[in-house]
């Protein structure tokens, strides 16, 4: 019988295995496609589930398997986008040596966000996270902490005294400058960012 049972939950694992293969696949189709829609509406109108699912090429069902409302998708976009703008700034940080030109980096990194290449989908997710429910918004970590992690280290390195404190400041103000940017639909450029760096670094002291 042990042997018995032993294929039997063999069997139940990989038929488990390949049911979270999928629907791991049907989420990354619906938050590609919620993205995608979202860019081609932008910030005049909020996408409509149905148009979502279709560029998916899912189904509602599959939809509502995986989220309980359109705001609970958008939520997802904007952490999916987080992890990816993390991921990011991480590894262009990992170039450097120093810390100021690790910090340097991030400030360019955050505001390439609002480069015509992305700025479109950039400001209309943020567009619509701005109509999102508080509920919805709840449970992942906010943008701002995020990114503020990536800045422990190096402003520590630079003389912070409170490099955790600072960090989140320094996140808040240069969000706040990229959304700016996203809003007047102007590009950063060097000198924007040397302004942050020179502003942040006398914060620091």
């Amino acid at each position: 019988m042990s042997n018995g049972s032993e294929v039997a939950r063999r069997i139940a694992a990989r038929s488990i295995a390949k049911r979270e293969s999928g629907y791991a696949d049907e989420v990354r189709r619906l938050i590609d496609a919620g993205r995608l829609v979202m860019a081609g509406s932008g910030s005049g109108s909020r996408p409509r589930v149905a148009d979502i699912v279709t560029a998916a090429g899912l189904s509602n069902d599959a939809f509502y398997r995986h989220f309980r409302s359109k705001d609970d998708l958008i939520a997802a976009i904007l952490e999916d986008g987080t992890d990816r703008l993390c991921s990011y700034l991480a590894h262009q940080m990992g170039k450097e040596a120093t810390a100021r030109a690790r910090f340097e980096r991030w400030v360019g990194g955050v505001l390439s966000q609002a480069q015509v290449d992305s700025a479109a989908t950039t400001r209309a997710v943020l567009w619509n996270v701005g109509n999102v429910s508080r509920e919805a918004m709840a449970s992942p970590p906010s943008v701002n902490a995020r990114l503020a992690e990536l800045l422990h280290e190096p402003l520590g390195e630079l003389g912070s005294r409170d490099p955790v404190f600072d960090a989140r400041l320094i996140s808040g103000a240069t969000v706040g400058a990229l959304s700016d940017l996203l809003w007047r639909k102007e590009s950063p450029t060097s000198e924007d960012v040397s302004r942050i760096v020179a502003a942040c670094l006398r914060l620091v002291g």
